[in-house]
Formats: C-alpha cells, structure tokens, sequence
C-alpha cells in the first residue's frame, strides 16, 4: 500500500506470521522519515525494508512502537543496528518490551536481543521530522501505554491496534482492558473528522466515518 500526499509519502509492509502492519513515513522535501511498528521477523523480511529504505534514500529519524506486543517490536533489532534513530515507546508498555523474549518463546518465534535504550511517548505532544508533525494520542486498553499517531494535516490516523476496519483490539490479553479501550476509541478517535484515513497495526485501512457507520462494538 502507498499513500501520498504533497508533503507526507507512506509505505506499508505486511510482516511476520501475525501479518502485522509495518510503516515508513517520510517527508518529500527532507526525506527525513520514521518506521512504525517494524514487524520484521526473519531475514526476507529485513531485506525487503532495508532494501526500500536505501532505493529511497530515507534518513529515519524514530523508530515508533505505538505498543509493546511482539508483532509490532520484532524488527527493532535490525532497525537499531542499522541507523542511528531515537526509539521512542509507550512508558506503561516497557514491561512487554523487557519481557519480549518471553513473549516470543510462547509463539515458538526467536527474538533478535537489541539494547533497550528507550524515549517515552508520554512526554512528547508530538513527533516532528522533516515539515510532518504527528500527534501523540494515548489510547489504552489494547494495552497499558499505547499511542495512536495522528497527522491533522493530512488527514491520517496510524491507530495501532486499538482500532480496526470494522473491529477494534483484543482486550485479554496482559494489561488488556476493555472498557479502557472502548473509551479511548469513542472520546479520542471517533471525535476525529469523518474522512480521516485509519491504518491499522493488521488488515486494511478504513475512516472514521466507517467505523462510525459500521463499527458493531
């Protein structure tokens, strides 16, 4: 998938046996870019988004977790030993990060150790690289500490897995909360604008005015 947009170009990568969203956003101008959620998991897959990361010519600047479940972390490693990025994580989520290891062996997935040295989402209003600018949203309840990335301008939602085309996150899973999750959803991503893109951590993308529509939960 590509979105364009005169200042703002996106790619998204579908990784690892999860079939997880991975995205790289950058600015035209600068080619200053960020990587979200990097699911990469084996080999093919770390040439695959290194390979597009060069052909492009992209300096990343963040690596972003929007939370810390292992689908959405297992490329850290190779993001880290490759450029030099601040990574920036959900503070109520850096107990999922120390424990990956474990979270991987439950799946029979091996996990790439990489040096956790870690910014927090909580103290930041917003990301800014190149002429972009991302707001923070803090949207709990699929876990502790996770944050949907919204671009006002352009009109888009990186929305993690707290809000799906038509579903919203699993809420039974560790630090899972339902009725946390179900109030994030309807106080801070519903009131968006109707024609806000939605792109989510797994499946397609939707708007706010679907899930407005169509959203049964």
């Amino acid at each position: 998938m590509n979105i364009s947009e005169p200042k703002l170009k996106l790619k998204r990568f579908v990784f690892n046996p999860f079939m997880e969203n991975t995205y790289v956003i950058w600015d035209t101008s600068s080619m200053e870019a960020i990587i979200v959620d990097p699911g990469n998991s084996i080999p093919e897959e770390d040439d695959t988004l290194l390979s597009f990361i060069a052909a492009e010519r992209l300096r990343i600047k963040y690596l972003v977790n929007t939370h810390g479940h292992l689908d959405h972390i297992l490329g850290n490693a190779i993001i880290l030993a490759n450029f030099s990025v601040e990574h920036y994580i959900p503070k109520n989520d850096l107990f999922l990060l120390q424990n990956a290891d474990n979270q991987c062996a439950v799946f029979g997935i091996e996990f790439r150790q990489y040096p956790l040295k870690v910014k927090f989402l909580d103290d930041l209003d917003e990301l800014q690289f190149g002429s972009l600018t991302s707001k923070l949203i803090y949207t709990p309840g699929h876990t502790p500490g996770e944050f949907c990335l919204y671009f006002k301008e352009q009109n888009l939602l990186i929305s993690g897995d707290v809000l799906f085309l038509e579903s919203i996150g699993r809420t039974d899973l560790k630090g899972g909360n339902s009725e946390q999750l179900l109030n994030s959803i309807r106080e801070k991503l519903l009131t968006l604008p109707p024609e806000t893109i939605v792109l989510p951590g797994h499946g397609e993308d939707t708007t706010i005015d679907n899930e407005l529509k169509n959203n049964p939960f």
